[in-house]
């Protein structure tokens, strides 16, 4: 079960669930940029998040895929299975966006969110670009046989076969519905590389646990390893976070500063765009219907939301004006 922390964020996530179908894509560093990571992790971190980030918003954007600003919830793991270095950013964003002029709902296509080549290729130049210009500026650090990289020829030969080499980002297929997002980030928000109920033992030998072999299809692929003591605790350690870091974020639409203002247009433009039979199943009153708008500003062309009703037999009348008697006697 998560912690009170786990537990009062999901709940706040909750509220914000939409009506529309969840998708969730990953976006995984190369295994040798991963190894200057762990030496340099308050800045390349924060470049995975920066790059993975761009990424959606840009091709979110492109006419030729969404063309909607989109919105997404980003959680990074730095852990694998069995605890090795594997820094990632997983995200969770709802299926659509909102169009340029923020009049409409652009619902992606049924299954498919956005395409994972185009996502790999701008992730991949958009890194890679942030790597080095983080370079120049001095921010990286290297140490023991990363050494000569702090040189800048040294780093840009380091660099250049990435640029040819394939970037794995994964998309995954939607999630049933928003109990499965939030039984989601109910095991992956609010813990660090390994969770309590997959230990096993701990005694003089070491300490045994369970991990998963992606390789391995079924039953099989869930297996037991055991570590030296001094090994677990430092592959436990490679993943604490620098002090301060934020290890969830939130962009495009979902961005702290502006999320409630953009939530509440999101469930009036996903209410116009849905279907009747939608806004009310069976006679029950439906959220979307609830949100839905009579009509758009004439002046700005934005959603307008209805604050009072009149029935046609509540007209409102004027007062009759007072009437003034002259003396004219």
């Amino acid at each position: 079960m998560p912690g009170a922390a786990a537990r009062e964020w999901l709940a706040a996530r909750e509220a914000e669930l939409l009506p529309v179908p969840y998708f969730h894509q990953v976006f995984t560093l190369p295994a040798q940029i991963a190894d200057i990571a762990y030496q340099n992790k308050a800045v390349i971190y924060d470049l995975l998040f920066k790059a993975s980030a761009e990424t959606m918003l840009i091709i979110g954007a492109d006419p030729e895929h969404l063309g909607a600003r989109v919105g997404f919830i980003s959680v990074l793991h730095t852990w694998g299975s069995a605890m090795t270095h594997h820094p990632h950013v997983h995200m969770i964003a709802p299926g659509g966006g909102i169009s340029p002029d923020g009049t409409r709902w652009i619902a992606c296509r049924r299954g498919f969110f956005l395409p994972v080549l185009a996502l790999s290729k701008l992730f991949r130049r958009l890194m890679l670009e942030k790597l080095a210009a983080a370079h120049k500026a001095g921010r990286l650090r290297f140490f023991g046989e990363h050494a000569p990289l702090s040189r800048a020829r040294a780093f840009a030969r380091f660099l250049a076969p990435l640029k040819e080499t394939d970037w794995f980002v994964y998309s995954k297929r939607p999630f049933s519905g928003p109990k499965a997002v939030l039984a989601y980030l109910a095991r992956y928000t609010h813990r660090v590389a390994i969770s309590n109920r997959r230990l096993i033992a701990a005694d003089a030998s070491g300490v045994t646990f369970t991990y998963k072999d992606y390789r391995i299809e079924g039953p099989g692929r869930y297996k037991r390893m055991t570590l030296e003591t001094g090994e677990f605790i430092r592959r436990f350690l490679i993943h604490v976070l620098p002090k301060g870091f934020h290890r969830i974020r939130h962009y495009g639409l979902l961005a702290s500063g502006a999320r409630a203002e953009n939530l509440a247009t999101m469930r009036i433009v996903i209410a116009m765009a849905a279907p009747a039979s939608q806004k009310n199943d069976a006679g029950k009153p439906d959220a979307l219907a609830a949100a839905a708008p009579v009509r758009l500003c004439p002046c700005c062309g934005s959603p307008m939301l209805i604050v009072e009703t009149f029935e046609g037999s509540c007209r409102r009348r004027r007062p009759a004006p007072a009437r003034t008697r002259i003396d004219t006697s």
